[in-house]
């Protein structure tokens, strides 16, 4: 049995007996969970957690987990039991569960449910908000920002709200740590028959994976009012796209799909025309280059959001109003724009299915996917599909350079933001990513970063086309179909490849520079090379500087993918270790 020296300190200080001391877990009383890396029920312990917490941080011998309300909610919506919680805590911990822990999750665990919206029979503008515990409603009676939601009370502990203020509502109560259940139904949309096709247009047999069918249950629910709405987290490359399409083939109805820019809005249509038998007049393109109002329209956060100034209306919200929609579909859910939360907040009678890799929002507006979009019906951790062969194994390395003299001085001297400019753009990465091009040479390699003018010279260091945000959308179909043929074996992209990009033969990924500490970002361009092939293994390089600002960014842009099973293997390389040298 392998204890670390820090879970050592930590039971010594603890004063605690180790009852079970094979067991990776220690729970402390803050709510905190310590997990031990070099545990042979390490693997097992990790799935389990991310269904109810947090990770916090994943240094290399324990990875710190936070128990929070969002967490627990979730797990419940899920279908997580309370009891499945204390269970799996009580058998993987070396040490008893703390009691007050134990009360503070039942305590939130059962908060869960107690107030639920209901649909009104006697008039479509007005909800019941249904409290069941007399507790709770005096609670938000005496509450006036939760209080003045609140129109009449028609029966004990009911009263009614109105329609267009449910959004709004369950956000006030959330800040509360009141979770509102929202089960008043849906409005239903115009009739749409979408049936999927055994065999593709493109020929091949079509049929959908396990864990699609499961995601898309969990979310459909039969048709009940449970289910309709909520968000399915899968890997990038584990098909949410097809998972999208089915749940369109359960509900059968017009729907809105939104998407984060005009390549995925094509590579929708491309899917939905390719699987089901929907036709060319059935399924529009909203974009800056068309506005096609169809049964099915596919469009852009960016157009939506559109206006000439902050003082104008959002010129193109009417698509949310111009047609029956009975479902919309957002992709990328983590990235919604706040503008578009302020209009899902006034259509939650829509069926809606957030799509996304990863909840985490740099901006910590995590709950308000959780009340505006729904609850998460379903999740998988990544490595349990890369064990299945549905995603691609992926080797991550996190290559550590000097900076150069000439570079050095002048980080030294400058601020913050300007020293991580500066290490960003180490000048040795141009010589290393040559030397990977050359390593993996005649694989289908991506090259990507977050400075234009890095990117733009990088491009004609290794003379490979470059698409950034000022590409027009028809060159950028037209590159990213020459790189899936095989015309082109490397592609140099700025961020607007981070997400929605189909490119199933890239098995290499360099990341020259990143947006400073975005967990999300990591995850996404690790996923650009997650699609299975032949081989189905890909490497995934992170260039940083050492001893630098960036270096402590790239730790915090880790640890989404350390919470998935991820690690990075860490080389140090110096400057006359580089196979190219500055005159090459």
């Amino acid at each position: 049995m392998y204890i670390s020296a820090n879970l050592k300190s930590i039971c010594k200080n603890s004063g605690g007996i180790v009852a079970n001391p094979s067991n990776p877990l220690i729970i402390q009383s803050d709510s905190s969970l310590l997990l031990e890396v070099y545990n042979e029920k390490f693997e097992i312990v990790r799935n389990e957690l991310t269904k109810f917490a947090e990770l916090i941080k994943s240094p290399e011998h324990i990875h710190t987990y936070k128990i929070s309300a969002l967490s627990l909610w979730n797990a419940a919506a899920a279908g997580v039991t309370l009891n499945g919680i204390l269970d799996f805590l009580n058998t993987h911990s070396k040490f008893d569960l703390p009691q007050n822990v134990m009360i503070e999750i039942k305590t939130i665990y059962n908060r869960f449910g107690i107030v639920e919206i209901v649909k009104y029979e006697q008039n479509p503008t007005k909800l019941i908000l249904n409290i069941k515990d007399s507790n709770v409603e005096k609670e938000i009676i005496s509450n006036p920002k939760l209080k003045k939601f609140l129109i009449e009370k028609i029966e004990p502990q009911k009263y009614l709200i109105n329609l267009l203020e449910r959004g709004d509502l369950k956000i006030a109560c959330f800040n509360y740590n009141i979770p509102v259940y929202d089960i008043a139904g849906y409005t239903d949309g115009e009739p749409l028959d979408i049936k999927i096709r055994d065999v593709a247009l493109s020929g091949h047999r079509f049929k959908l994976r396990d864990y699609q069918l499961m995601a898309a249950d969990a979310f459909y629910m039969s048709g009940t009012n449970m289910g309709g709405h909520g968000t399915i987290v899968l890997p990038c490359g584990a098909g949410k796209t097809i998972v999208g399409i089915d749940i369109m083939s359960k509900i059968k109805t017009n729907t809105l799909i939104l998407c984060t820019s005009v390549s995925a809005v094509h590579q929708w249509i491309r899917e939905i025309l390719d699987k089901t038998h929907l036709t060319e007049n059935e399924v529009g393109e909203y974009t800056g280059d068309k506005k096609e109002i169809k049964s099915v329209t596919v469009c852009t956060y960016q157009i939506l959001i559109y206006r000439k100034s902050k003082e104008d209306d959002f010129t193109h919200f009417s698509v949310f109003q111009s047609n029956k929609w009975g479902f919309i579909i957002y992709d990328e859910v983590h990235l919604l724009p706040a503008p578009i939360f302020k209009i899902t907040g006034e259509i939650q009678s829509t069926r809606r299915l957030g799509l996304t890799a990863t909840l985490v929002r740099e901006d910590e507006h995590e709950k308000d996917v959780f009340c505006l979009i729904g609850p998460k019906k379903f999740d998988t951790p990544w490595k349990v599909l890369e064990k299945q062969g549905w995603i691609s194994e992926a080797k991550c390395f996190e290559i550590k350079l000097p900076l150069p003299k000439e570079q050095l001085m002048e980080y030294l001297i400058a601020d913050q933001k300007v020293k991580f400019n500066i290490a960003a753009k180490n000048t040795l990465k141009y010589q290393v990513v040559k030397d990977i091009l050359l390593r993996h040479y005649g694989l289908s390699i991506l090259v990507i970063g977050h400075f234009i003018d890095q990117l733009k010279e990088i491009s004609e260091e290794i003379k490979a086309p470059l698409i950034t945000g000022k590409t027009v959308n028809s060159i950028r179909d037209q590159l990213y179909k020459k790189f899936r043929n095989g015309e082109h074996k490397v592609l140099v992209v700025s961020k607007v490849a981070n997400f929605s990009i189909d490119l199933p033969e890239a098995s290499v990924l360099i990341q020259l520079s990143g947006t400073y500490g975005s967990r999300q970002e990591e995850a996404q361009r690790l996923g650009r090379i997650l699609r299975p092939k032949e081989n189905n293994v890909s490497y995934f390089y992170s260039l940083t500087t050492r001893d630098s600002i960036e270096e402590e960014y790239a730790h915090k842009r880790q640890r989404f993918l350390a919470e998935q099973g991820y690690s990075y293997e860490i080389d140090f390389w110096k400057q006359e270790e580089i196979i190219w040298d500055n005159k090459d």
